[in-house]
């Protein structure tokens, strides 16, 4: 599954997975003097971000994969700044995933 942003899109998005799931979230080069980042997940142990890259173009890939059988929320968030500005990057993109687990038989 891929999950791509776009400049101009909304700042906010929601998915919902299942345990196990592997999402590609590819974020295109900003139209601002912002650069991307890097990626935080609010919850490492229920959603995991791996392989953070940014291509020549300005486009900025990670793995995001859902862990475990349990279920839960996580912000997934996108930052991004200036080259030439001091201080931290703040949030650009965040990415609500709500994992559903498989229904129980018994």
């Amino acid at each position: 599954m891929e999950v791509s942003v776009a400049a101009g899109g909304p700042v906010r998005r929601q998915l919902c997975v299942r345990p196990g799931t592997v999402v590609s979230l590819v974020l295109r080069p900003r139209t601002d003097d912002r650069r991307w980042t890097g990626v935080h997940s609010s919850a490492p142990s229920l959603v995991v971000v791996s392989g953070w890259r940014v291509d020549a173009d300005g486009t900025a890939r990670a793995a995001l994969r859902s862990a475990g059988t349990r279920g839960g929320g996580a912000a997934v968030t996108a930052s991004a700044r200036a080259p030439d500005v001091a201080g931290a990057a703040r949030g650009a993109f965040t990415l609500d995933v709500t994992v559903v687990p498989y229904a129980r038989e018994g």
